[in-house]
């Protein structure tokens, strides 16, 4: 559409002005959109070429080798859990049983067959209660601590003042009586 078109069929500049400005915006609208197109085809264009030359095929037998990897990595943390979990059993049952050395002691327990066991805090105790047996010098003797306890004779009757009273009571438990 053209000025000169719209001037030939008798329209007044001010009416051009008008039809021209509501025709500019439709026409801009459209022309957005035609060049929002073009950007995505311009895009997807060059994507296709970055990827000539890429095996499909390749790349999936990669995802598939590094999702097992993945679930290979999963099993082993869980095993390091289960590992820790016994480690750590194994560790409060000889506090428990008044270990001195907790590695002296687990070297000398049968760990493959503790951690294989169905019951492992049963047959733990068990085994560390037979150590204990065998070789009692790896734990702590419970021991009862001796009680000193002194005898007193006593404030003597013979004291006169309340200082040699003090006196007297201090001779009685320092054990120096007379």
């Amino acid at each position: 559409m053209k000025t000169e078109d719209l001037q030939a069929k008798g329209l007044t500049q001010e009416q051009i002005d008008f039809v021209m400005a509501e025709y500019g915006k439709d026409l801009n609208a459209v022309k957005a959109e035609r060049d929002g197109y073009r950007s995505q085809l311009d895009t997807a264009q060059t994507s296709l070429k970055a990827m000539e030359g890429i095996d499909a095929a390749g790349l999936q037998t990669k995802v598939s080798d590094l999702t097992k990897q993945l679930q290979g990595k999963d099993a082993e943390i869980e095993k390091i859990k289960a590992d820790y979990a016994f480690d750590t059993s194994v560790k409060e049952a000889i506090r428990k049983a008044s270990g001195r050395n907790e590695k002296a002691i687990m070297a000398l327990l049968d760990m493959d067959t503790l951690k294989a066991s169905k019951n492992q805090s049963q047959d733990i105790e068990a085994a560390i209660t037979a150590l204990k047996k065998d070789n009692d010098y790896l734990f702590q003797q419970a021991a009862t601590v001796p009680r000193v306890v002194s005898s007193t004779t006593g404030i003597s009757n013979e004291a006169q003042t309340k200082k040699e009273q003090a006196n007297e009571a201090l001779r009685s438990l320092l054990g120096k009586g007379e």
